[in-house]
């Protein structure tokens, strides 16, 4: 066993917005979740001496579980009232929570659904703009929305663990501008041997241990 298995495991809460007349975009949904990631991990709580400090770092030390449920109506009313951060994309709402021990969600959060949240993009998302991160998603593994928006969250993570200060200080003040695509077969395989953060998922829910699910392509990790 790892130490980071074997360390307390907490996972990072994420609820999406999911009202039942105006669902958002799936790739929308995935931005968001990943931007949300960015912003708690960047929030003066998360760091130093903050609040929500020392539960990031317990979080960080284990597996980076997160964990996306939906909410509606007087469900998210009840998730807004909790510490947290809510982003907003292009329709897509997602708050972000400080992590909790794996057994320790609180009851607001807890009864959330967690599966069978399905989404779609009413056209094909368009091109990434030139210079922005993309966060390159598998063409061979089948995600719910939910899984999607943890990995993608993942894939974010790890690219800001590779940045330099002043890199991170420059996509936050872009306001954690990225775009979320799946990448056709024969540009996977040229991302894979990259050495570009590549998120290998543990195997807890949906896919198998060890798949490689996303490929974080930030510009400033290529140029090295």
């Amino acid at each position: 066993m790892s130490a980071r298995d074997a360390a307390p495991q907490f996972v990072l809460p994420l609820v999406l917005r999911l009202e039942k007349a105006a669902p958002p975009a799936r790739t929308d949904a995935l931005e968001t979740a990943a931007r949300a990631v960015l912003v708690l991990l960047s929030d003066e709580r998360a760091e130093g001496d903050g609040e929500w400090a020392q539960a990031v770092r317990d979080w960080q030390d284990a597996r980076i579980r997160k964990v996306v449920r939906r909410a509606r109506g007087a469900e998210w009313r009840r998730a807004e009232a909790l510490p947290g951060i809510t982003v907003t994309g292009k329709a897509a709402e997602v708050r972000v929570f400080p992590p909790v021990p794996l057994d320790g969600w609180p009851k607001e959060l807890a009864k959330l659904q967690v599966s069978g949240t399905e989404l779609d993009d009413p056209e094909p998302p368009a091109k990434p703009d030139p210079g922005t991160p993309v966060l390159w998603m598998s063409p061979d593994v089948e995600m719910s929305a939910g899984k999607a928006m943890a990995q993608a969250g993942h894939g974010a993570q790890l690219a800001w663990w590779e940045l330099t200060d002043d890199e991170r200080s420059a996509w936050r003040e872009a306001g954690f501008a990225l775009s979320v695509r799946t990448a056709d077969r024969a540009h996977w395989r040229e991302l894979k041997p990259s050495g570009l953060p590549l998120v290998r998922d543990a195997g807890f829910t949906e896919i198998a241990p060890g798949s490689c699910t996303v490929i974080a392509d930030h510009p400033s990790l290529r140029a090295r």
